[in-house]
């Protein structure tokens, strides 16, 4: 059976649509079975994010009970499937967050992932994606008020019943105004899953409307979703050979 996960934050900004659809990239790349599905009906990206925002199909056609959701799946070049959200105000219109899990379960029949990119913050939205979820993902910046909210997720998902796999931190650049590893942990009690580098190429990418793992495969950054991803699977990941200077100590100390 597929697994469903919801990459939530508790802060809009972090950064968690780019980790969604990295992740699933690098979830692909093994040969994984993954769709993306767009669970921010009010203010969607992911189709933003990968230049498909007249996709004729969404999932908002699917919670209107005009089509089955496996009409509404784009396949991404890197693989991955995509189930993107509408972006007209009008299609909101008779919309229902309580019938997403309805509209999942053709997807879950098959063995593999579906990741749940959900809307910021912790509104009815972001907790009906978790409600749905087999765990949840809860990604973060290293600064006191996405911790915090951070932290607000972790307890609506207790509050649901959902367990949370862990914490990814995003855009870390190690400077001294970041919260350390060691205070997010203990701030959070959660693991630590990885660290995403604070990286200008993923902000050109977003404005390219392409997926950065997929056009940036050998990146630092990449092998760091690369490494999240060993850890969510519970497999240990092998080191890439051959780094030196500031590369390997970046990669091995982040």
């Amino acid at each position: 059976m597929t697994t469903v996960v919801s990459i939530v934050s508790g802060k809009g900004g972090v950064g968690k649509t780019t980790t969604t659809l990295n992740l699933a990239a690098a979830l692909a790349e093994r040969d994984h079975y993954v769709t993306v599905v767009d669970g921010n009906l009010t203010t969607p990206n992911i189709s933003l994010h990968l230049g498909i925002p007249l996709f004729p199909t969404t999932l908002h056609d699917v919670l209107q009970g005009k089509i089955d959701i496996t009409k509404a799946v784009y396949i991404h070049e890197s693989g991955v499937r995509v189930v993107p959200a509408s972006l007209s105000v009008e299609n909101l219109k008779g919309i229902k967050a309580s019938d997403l899990q309805r509209a999942l379960d053709p997807l879950v029949e098959r063995k593999g992932w579906i990741l749940l990119d959900g809307a910021a913050g912790l509104g009815k939205e972001a907790r009906t994606v978790m409600r749905v979820s087999d765990t949840s993902i809860i990604v973060t910046n290293p600064e006191i008020p996405a911790v915090t909210d951070a932290l607000k997720a972790i307890k609506v998902a207790n509050q649901i019943g959902t367990p949370v796999a862990g914490v990814i931190i995003n855009r870390w650049t190690g400077k001294k105004h970041q919260m350390t590893l060691n205070n997010i942990f203990e701030m959070l009690e959660k693991p630590i899953l990885g660290v995403v580098p604070e990286d200008q190429k993923i902000q050109e990418c977003i404005s390219q409307k392409k997926m950065f793992f997929h056009t940036h495969p050998q990146s630092r950054t990449a092998y760091r979703y690369r490494y999240i991803v060993s850890n969510i699977l519970g497999q240990p990941y092998p080191r890439p050979t051959g780094l030196t200077g500031a590369f390997k100590r970046t990669f091995l100390n982040y």
